[in-house]
């Protein structure tokens, strides 16, 4: 198992389909348009693979605030449905609080949907994560 930064189209149009999985809205080419701006926003893409394939993917970029100082955010996690409870987004986090470490960020957050309670469990139970607060949106259009 190995993790690699993924950044290349031919790279995007292999995560695709385990990102469709998460972000069911976005087609493909929408998909590499918003990475291809988002890099040139800090954001990042990491892929976990085992013998040659693509399991799980993650979205993140080393942000800076005044509540949570320098830290990594997880924009996006997903592990391909098949490959799912065998260890690979346990595996790919963990990476990321060492990439994160060595980049000195002092914490990793994300957000989930309220929907999702398994992966709720996974953050807290698994991964140690704190639920810490509510977010909230409204639509400006």
């Amino acid at each position: 198992m190995h993790m690699k930064e993924l950044s290349t189209v031919e790279e995007l149009k292999e995560a695709y389909p385990v990102m469709k999985e998460l972000r069911t809205h976005l087609s493909e080419e929408e998909f590499i348009e918003l990475v291809q701006q988002m890099q040139h926003e800090d954001y990042q893409l990491f892929g976990c693979y085992d013998d040659g394939e693509l399991t799980s993917l993650a979205g993140v970029a080393i942000k800076t605030n005044l509540y949570l100082n320098k830290h990594v955010f997880v924009y996006d996690l997903v592990t391909a449905d098949r490959h799912r409870s065998k260890g690979y987004g346990e595996k790919l986090l963990t990476y990321l609080e060492n990439w994160g470490q060595q980049r000195g960020a002092h914490c990793i957050a994300l957000e989930s949907g309220v929907q999702r309670t398994d992966a709720h469990r996974f953050y807290e139970q698994k991964m140690d994560f704190s639920r810490v607060s509510y977010s909230f949106r409204k639509s400006l259009s």
